[in-house]
């Protein structure tokens, strides 16, 4: 039996896999370290009540005759997919049909199964830093090259940096794949109306693909910036679009997303929608009616003024991050539009020495930029996703130290 040696030999760990394992053997050697974590991108605030009411009725419902629900849909329950398009993209002037819709257990599974839509030599460009996921998933696939000196071969870099304003530059050359996610994670940037038409327009004069990771819209608070790459003209001919219920309502533990494939993608004389719905059918079972049902309660006039008032909070502790910060010195950015905070390092420290820094001295947990990414090393991110008391108390830490 063969292995698949493209999946064998990615270089180190999943990065914060990594970052587990460094905190977990710094704890087993100091146990009375009270460890604050900033690090990973884990909400802390409880379910809303509209949401665990929904949860609980719909759990009563499987323990009934009538109630009982098995396999469902391939694609999602009819009242959800509705509930997405009403409050999600029909306000917004975007007219998205019932079966562009996809639901599935989370956009981190949604963004590394979309790769397998795509040819074994796809070419594939991300922004750097970028999520690690859609890099090492198309890597898993083969489409990289040689990983040498930090970098994969074959992969392009789109570089963003406090040079250019983290606004990303188009391909310099014929890409088949983009990825893009804004707000975007790490740095907590967000493009323009205008920033993100030129990419769209870019890919319809390429016939090139955007994958779109919208995770984090709901944390948006100017209502200039675009929720969804389809308010771009022309968007639906070229892009697919990720969602997630994770920040927007918690749903970490509980996982339901979405991913819409409009019909008007067809790349080969192939429709990407007819195929990853084929692909779904056959590798994937849905999600199950419990969670379903909580997730349309978020769109519920009660769900949605619980879960903003979650996002608020957020919104709050992402501020005391930022301008503890600044008032140190720091140069930071992001955290306005974003649940992250992306800082520079002090005096140009790697990433990771200003992790080991941290943790050992601070006892604070963040994420090292070159984590993310070449264009990363420098920089550092925060979340805004523990207490207000517990990200006061970092804060503070980090500037004692710094």
């Amino acid at each position: 039996m063969k292995i698949n040696t493209n999946l064998a030999t990615l270089p180190a760990g999943y990065l914060f896999a990594e970052i587990a394992k460094r905190v977990k053997e710094y704890a087993a050697k100091n146990p009375d370290a009270d460890i604050l974590r900033l690090g990973i991108g884990d909400v802390t605030r409880p379910l809303v009540p509209a949401v665990v009411d929904a949860l609980k009725k719909a759990a009563d419902e499987m323990g009934t005759p009538e109630g009982f629900h098995g396999y469902g849909p391939d694609f999602g329950y009819d009242f959800l997919i509705n509930a997405i398009i009403d409050a999600d993209y029909t306000p917004r002037g975007v007219k998205i049909d019932f079966d562009e819709v996809f639901v599935s257990d989370g956009a981190k599974s949604d963004v590394g199964n979309l790769q397998e839509l795509f040819g074994a030599d796809a070419s594939i460009a991300v922004t750097d830093p970028v999520y690690p996921v859609y890099v090492d998933s198309n890597a898993m696939a083969g489409r990289l090259g040689q990983y040498v000196n930090g970098k994969w071969t074959k992969l392009t870099y789109l570089p963003c940096n406090a040079e250019n304003g983290f606004v990303p530059p188009l391909p310099d050359k014929r890409v088949d794949v983009v990825y893009l996610c804004y707000p975007n994670n790490p740095t907590g940037t967000v493009l323009t109306k205008a920033q993100l038409k030129k990419f769209v327009d870019w890919a319809l004069e390429n016939d090139a693909l955007i994958v779109y990771d919208a995770a984090y819209k709901a944390f948006i608070t100017d209502p200039e910036i675009p929720l969804s790459i389809y308010e771009i003209p022309g968007a639906k001919q070229c892009a697919m679009e990720c969602c997630s219920f994770s920040k927007t309502a918690g749903f970490t533990g509980t996982r339901c997303a979405y991913t819409i494939v409009p019909k008007e993608l067809v790349f080969d004389g192939v429709s990407l929608n007819r195929i990853w719905g084929r692909r779904q059918a056959t590798k994937f079972n849905g999600v199950s009616y419990p969670i379903q049902r909580a997730a349309a309660a978020v769109y519920s006039p009660e769900g949605m003024k619980q879960n903003q008032a979650n996002i608020d909070y957020y919104h709050a502790n992402a501020k005391v991050i930022r301008e503890g910060l600044q008032s140190a010195g720091i140069r930071v950015f992001g955290g306005v539009h974003a649940p992250y905070i992306w800082m520079k390092t002090p005096n140009n420290m790697p990433s990771w020495d200003f992790f080991d820094l941290l943790l050992t001295q601070a006892h604070v947990v963040g994420t090292p930029g070159e984590g993310f990414g070449p264009a990363g090393e420098g920089y550092f991110r925060l979340t805004a996703f523990n207490t207000l008391e517990k990200t006061k108390e970092a804060v503070n830490r980090i500037i004692r130290i710094l």
